[in-house]
This record gives structure tokens, C-alpha cells and sequence, in this order.
């Protein structure tokens, strides 16, 4: 059986978040896997999942903040918001000053009211909004408020739209044919003005990144949409220590009891104190000893115990783990 943990994996574009749950499947020999949180096919980098009992420990994970490097074209709209679709729209960007564009990206900082994208994964009475999106019918998505600590240019570039579209058939990305959106639009032409942006996002969980794109076009009245999307950070864990997708099976997980103390900070234990807790006892007046709530309690061996939170004075564990073989 595989030892539970949590798997960093650096996903690459062009695959599923699922392909890559099933793949981890396979080379580590279970069925017990699950994720903390999706990127979209055209995305890659650092996707979080749990093994065997770590999955526990993924509900911990999904709300944490997030750092993305993005790249933002300015000019062009596509009805997915992202480089997967079809073009519905095409605006000469050329005249666009580079403080106007610092001026829009300042108001879409700090806590912002976000209408995620009609072709997301959010379910509208049961069924994804994308898959209601590609059958033809008119998605309404409420606004929601995220929170976008960071929304930083890295660099600025200035094209033509044909030169950047042959610049996006060169490497091979997304373009208006054969993606997934629903019908052809009007497409620039080859002396309009394209300005594409390299962005780093550190944002809340539930932000879309392919909305910020969308929403920076249209506060500059030429549209946008996202060419390229790269995960590196989810809360504590960065894509650097993550696995490629073709060395799963030797990749190293992280510990649960290093996972969660990474997560919400630790509570140090005695043996007899993680007895009683693992036999569903309080620690009487341990509550001083917590630094947050919830959080890892830790055994004299290393090993999680569960995650405890306060109960007036006391302590109590709200989330047990399989007692781990000592190590």
C-alpha cells in the first residue's frame, strides 16, 4: 500500500487535472487519491493531492492562497476567456499607454466582486457551467468576492495580431480554431495592435484568473483573454518541490504530520496526550498551548495525531488520522 502523504505534482499543459489524479493512481498502486483543486487543460504547474489517509487533510488545503504567472493579451476576446476558444471579438490595442493599463490593473486589486467564467466548473442546478455553455444555453454566473493581494506586470510586449498569432502557432498554444467555445467571431487583423502581459497573480482561493484577463480588456475597452496560466504556489507549498508527471512513482511525499503543520502550525504532544486524544478525550486546559485553530497535533515521533481545535479551556481533537507505524 502507499504510504499516505501529500503529493506536490507540476503539471504540464495539454492534460486534465484528472489525467494526472489517474496517473498517480497507477504508479503509486492505489485507488485512494484525491486533489485539493483543478487547473484547466491549457494550464500547468502545481497541483496538491492526497494519498491514502492525507486525503483527509486536502479540506485544509483548498482554501489557501494562490500565486500564478499568467500572461494576459490585450485586444482580443474569446468566448471562454482563455486561448482554448474562439475569437468573438477583435480591438486595435496599439494606442493603449502603459499607465492606463497600470491604472486598470490597480482597480482590479484588493477584494474585488469577480463573475467567474462562463465556462468554468462551477455547477448550475447540478451540471458544470461549461458543459451548459457548450450545449448553447445562456450561463448565468453570480459575482463573487475574492480577494487579489497582488497583480504585478513582469513585462509588456507589442505586436501586431498576425505576427502574435503565428507567434502562438510557433510554440504550439491555443488559438481560435478548434477550440472549445461556440462560434466563430470577427478576427483582427494583421496591422491591429495586440499588447500581451506578463503577469504574477497572488490571490484567494476562488479566483478566476481568466475573468481578471477578461475584466482588464473590457475596463480598457479593447477586451482580453489569458494565452498562457502557470500555478506555482498553494499555500505553503510551491511548484519547485513538485514532480514531473513522469516520475510519480519515485516522487517523494510530503509527511501528513510535516503537511498539516505547514498548513495551520502544530500543537506538540505527550504520548499519553495523543492517547487521549486519539480515544476522543479533551486535554484540559491545553487551550494556551494553541497558537491557531485549528490545528496539527503532533506526537513525541513525529506522527499526526489529528487536527484539535479549542473547546473553551480544552483542547480536542475534530479530525482523527490512522495511527501511523512508528518510524
Amino acid at each position: 500500500m502507499a504510504a499516505p502523504g501529500i503529493l506536490l505534482v507540476d503539471k504540464p499543459g495539454g492534460i486534465t487535472s484528472h489525467d494526472v489524479v489517474a496517473r498517480a493512481r497507477r504508479a503509486l498502486g492505489t485507488r485512494k487519491i484525491g486533489h485539493a483543486g483543478t487547473l484547466d487543460p491549457m494550464a500547468t504547474g502545481l497541483l496538491v493531492l492526497g494519498v491514502e489517509g492525507a486525503t483527509r487533510l486536502l479540506t485544509f488545503v483548498v482554501g489557501l492562497d494562490k500565486t500564478y504567472e499568467a500572461t494576459i493579451r490585450l485586444g482580443v476576446s474569446t468566448d471562454t476567456d482563455d486561448a482554448d476558444g474562439e475569437v468573438i471579438a477583435a480591438t486595435d490595442a496599439s494606442p493603449l499607454a502603459s499607465e492606463a493599463i497600470s491604472e486598470a490593473i490597480a482597480a482590479l486589486t484588493g477584494r474585488i466582486s469577480q463573475v467567474p467564467s462562463t465556462y468554468s466548473a462551477i455547477k448550475v442546478d447540478g451540471r458544470r457551467a461549461y458543459d451548459l455553455a457548450r450545449a448553447g444555453q445562456d450561463v448565468q454566473l453570480k459575482a463573487r468576492e475574492v480577494t487579489v493581494s497582488r497583480f504585478d506586470i513582469v513585462a509588456e510586449r507589442r505586436a501586431s495580431a498576425g505576427s502574435a498569432a503565428r507567434g502562438l502557432a510557433a510554440r504550439g498554444e491555443g488559438s481560435a480554431a478548434g477550440g472549445q467555445g461556440s462560434g466563430a467571431g470577427p478576427v483582427a487583423s494583421a496591422d491591429s495592435g495586440v499588447v500581451d502581459l506578463d503577469v504574477v497573480v497572488d490571490c484567494s482561493s476562488g479566483t478566476y484568473i481568466r475573468s481578471l484577463a477578461r475584466d482588464l480588456g473590457a475596463a480598457l475597452g479593447v477586451g482580453g483573454h489569458l494565452t498562457a496560466l502557470r500555478r506555482t504556489r498553494i499555500g505553503p507549498f510551491d511548484v519547485a518541490d513538485a514532480a514531473a508527471i513522469d516520475a510519480l512513482a519515485d516522487a517523494r511525499s510530503v509527511e501528513p504530520a510535516e503537511a498539516a503543520a505547514a498548513v495551520l502550525g502544530r500543537l506538540d504532544v505527550t504520548a499519553e496526550e495523543a492517547r487521549d486524544l486519539r480515544h476522543g478525550k479533551r486535554l484540559v486546559g491545553a487551550a494556551e498551548r494553541l497558537a491557531a485553530d485549528p490545528t496539527a497535533a503532533i506526537d513525541p515521533d513525529g506522527r499526526l495525531v489529528g487536527i484539535v481545535g479549542r473547546r473553551g479551556a480544552d483542547v480536542k481533537s475534530t479530525m482523527n488520522m490512522p495511527e501511523e507505524a512508528p518510524r
